[in-house]
């Protein structure tokens, strides 16, 4: 039956005709009748949703949809996944509910368009936060379900497809979201299929004189290496036979991002990446791939270092293959992949087999399973921050894991290339993440920053009380991990701001003769109110944070009169600085103040209390704000080391700095930082960052490297 002249009103006949036919020729060789069915009911409704809308490139809206849903027919998805890729504009684009879709066509396939479905009626600061908070809900849909990147990638594809008629500026910029995002989840997701095809039409739309010049090369060589594939295809064909084996010998087809990548990963010319021979052998099964790799390696040399067993440990992203790179006629190098028939099917649909063949299919469920743990660990990621914030988390997550480690007990955890013992931590639970102090390998202690390798065993050691280390941040690489010690970081950060705020607050106060614990929480929370806050404790982490300014908001306090009280409890002084304040007071690094130094404080927006040393040459440019200064003194003994900056001229010599390194350390002293100011060559100049306790201290390391005969002269840094 020509399905679309039944509806002729609604798409035109023609070549679109052509494609709803195709369609639904496609689904009735594996769907039954009924589902059928309900596809065409879907086909009607969403026809006539989209009546009279267009594409950019003119033809009618509903062509897209009917696209998009033979891509997934393609891949042989289910009818409610049809269904919703049919109607998943509807909810966007036309005065269509998401109730009514329930109504019509079941809850199930609503959730599924609502998930795809953009966040265009809500208001952003940026195009990028919409863009962020679009996709972070799409997250969310795909763990109630995975269908909905299904229909995501297939939209993305055909428009990609379509992407000629976009102007360019917009071009690039889906084309270069395609590349970042989407087609590393396809293969996240082992759709082999849809990620080739949307890294070609990424890299074709984003650079397309690379694209020309790469397709250019790539058919030449084709031409120039026909008969030579063919004679490689044959002797291994002839292999198989000798052997016994039943099997099939396929040329492996290269794509052009591939190519382009590898020239960009190793540095080498376009010539030494198209000149690799790819095939592809498919047995039946698990025991013959590796016979097959035994066969194939006696028949050419295998390069050294260049075998990669994926059938015992797969890819994250449950691909299976042998792989192995073999020296072939006049030394051409020769990629072999190896697997069974199902492999070679989840290796190309990926998560798709879940649907094509459920019944008696493990790998299909497999597949299923594992992204759905992978999405559910996007979940658990602490989202407190922004949503640009959690798209960044995402797209470090979405690259290929290249280090497998075992736990203890033997358990295989894949982490990125580079992971660390940090990012191991937090990969087995937050809680050992957030309490690791020291790392086992192979049952040797290591720093934590240490980057693993293949095959190490990893041990973490934690402590109840310890809490995670800021500087983490700046060498994990898990997006799990930078998340949790994020949000950590973020809780202490406000709660060590409010108490900041309290003490700010209470010492404005005083210089008004009040005192906070005298005002009723009733009062401070009218004030906070007065201020467009929630809260009390949203008033204190402003003026923690310097967002609001501890004087101003003291004189909401006074009477209505604007008299001064006097409370005799309230006793004006400088703020105590006790070194232990964390996140919301900063020692400022031009002028390193420690303990007994003079001091002045600034107030700074978002960052709290900057601390300075009052002969700071900085100063006088936070001199026309002094609303912002706070007196500050310090608390006797902080519990802490303080970093501080020396110059030590030098005579030049052979072995001086290890002879100054080795003084410093004699003192009990710790080198944060070490460099050579070598401008006049006669004196270098040696300068240490170093961490002391206090003045005291400090002038303890000076005494002792005065007391050098190498050492000319030592200055105490000051901007």
């Amino acid at each position: 039956m020509d399905y679309a002249s039944s509806i002729r009103g609604w798409l035109p006949t023609g070549r679109r005709a052509i494609g709803v036919n195709q369609l639904f020729n496609k689904l009735e060789t594996y769907l039954p009748p009924a589902q059928v069915d309900r596809v065409r009911e879907a086909y009607e409704f969403g026809a006539a949703a989209h009546q009279g809308q267009k594409r950019l490139s003119g033809e009618p809206y509903i062509a897209h949809p009917v696209a998009v849903a033979q891509i997934l027919a393609d891949l042989r998805l289910d009818a409610p996944t049809i269904i919703a890729a049919i109607l998943h504009d509807v909810i966007e684009d036309t005065p269509t509910a998401k109730d009514e879709i329930a109504e019509r066509f079941g809850t199930e396939v609503a959730e599924i368009v609502d998930g795809v479905s953009k966040l265009d009626h809500l208001q952003f600061r940026s195009r990028a936060e919409a863009e962020a908070e679009s996709f972070r809900k799409m997250l969310l849909a795909m763990v109630r379900d995975i269908r909905v990147i299904m229909v995501k990638l297939a939209d993305r594809t055909h428009n990609m497809r379509t992407l000629g008629a976009v102007p360019p500026a917009k071009r690039r910029m889906v084309a270069r979201e395609t590349l970042e995002i989407y087609a590393p989840i396809a293969n996240r997701l082992g759709i082999h299929s849809i990620k080739t095809e949307l890294e070609d039409l990424g890299f074709k739309a984003l650079y397309p004189a690379r694209y020309r010049v790469i397709e250019k090369a790539l058919k030449k060589a084709r031409g120039n290496q026909k008969q030579f594939v063919g004679k490689i295809a044959q002797n291994l064909r002839e292999a198989l036979e000798k052997a016994g084996i039943n099997g099939r010998v396929e040329g492996r087809e290269k794509h052009l991002y591939s190519i382009y990548q590898k020239m960009r990963r190793k540095r080498v010319p376009l010539s030494s990446v198209v000149d690799v021979f790819g095939f592809r052998i498919i047995v039946d099964t698990v025991d013959t791939c590796y016979r097959v790799l035994g066969i194939v390696h006696g028949l050419y040399r295998p390069m050294p270092g260049r075998f990669k067993d994926y059938i015992a440990i797969p890819r994250i992203n449950g691909y299976q293959s042998l792989h192995t790179t073999l020296f072939g006629p006049n030394g051409m190098p020769i990629e072999v992949q190896i697997r069974t028939e199902e492999m070679h099917r989840v290796a190309e649909s990926g998560i798709a087999a879940h649907w094509q063949y459920k019944t008696g299919d493990e790998q299909g469920r497999a597949y299923h399973d594992r992204a759905a743990e992978w999405l559910q660990h996007l979940m658990e990621m602490p989202h407190s921050g922004s949503s640009e914030e959690f798209m960044e988390s995402v797209k470090l997550d979405l690259f290929p894991d290249k280090v497998y480690v075992f736990t203890p007990r033997g358990e295989i955890r894949r982490l990125p290339r580079n992971a660390t013992a940090v990012d191991f931590a937090y990969a087995v639970h937050t809680d050992i993440g957030n309490h690791c102090v020291a790392a086992k390998v192979d049952r040797r202690l290591v720093p934590l920053r240490t980057p693993l390798r293949n095959g190490q065993t990893v041990e973490i050691i934690t402590a109840k009380g310890a809490t995670p280390n800021p500087a983490w941040v700046n060498f994990v690489v898990t997006a799990k991990a930078r998340a949790a010690i994020r949000h950590y970081l973020k809780s202490l950060k406000h709660s060590e701001a409010v108490e900041l705020g309290k003490r700010l607050l209470n010492q404005a106060l005083a210089d008004l003769g009040l005192a906070l614990k005298k005002i009723p929480d009733e009062r401070v929370q009218a004030v906070a109110t007065e201020l467009n806050l929630k809260s009390s404790e949203e008033l204190f982490e402003k003026i923690g944070l310097g967002e609001r300014l501890a004087p101003l908001v003291a004189r909401k306090f006074l009477p209505p009169d604007g008299s001064t009280p006097h409370d005799p409890d309230a006793k004006p002084g400088p703020l105590a600085i006790a070194g232990t304040e964390g996140m919301v007071v900063t020692y400022a690094r031009c002028c390193y103040p420690i303990p007994n130094d003079p001091i002045m404080a600034y107030l700074s927006t978002g960052r709290g209390v900057v601390i300075h040393r009052e002969a700071c040459g900085n100063l006088r440019n936070y001199r026309k704000q002094p609303d912002k200064w706070i007196s500050v003194t310090w608390q006797p003994n902080p519990d802490r080391l303080f970093n501080v900056e020396i110059r030590i001229e030098v005579t030049n010599r052979m072995g001086v700095l290890a002879a100054v390194c080795s003084n410093i350390a004699s003192t009990q002293t710790n080198i944060e930082h070490v460099s050579v100011d070598d401008r006049d060559g006669d004196t270098p100049t040696l300068i240490f960052e170093l961490q002391v306790r206090d003045r005291k201290h400090l002038a303890q390391v000076i005494k002792s490297l005065r007391r050098m005969p190498e050492v000319l002269r030592v200055t105490r840094a000051l901007a």
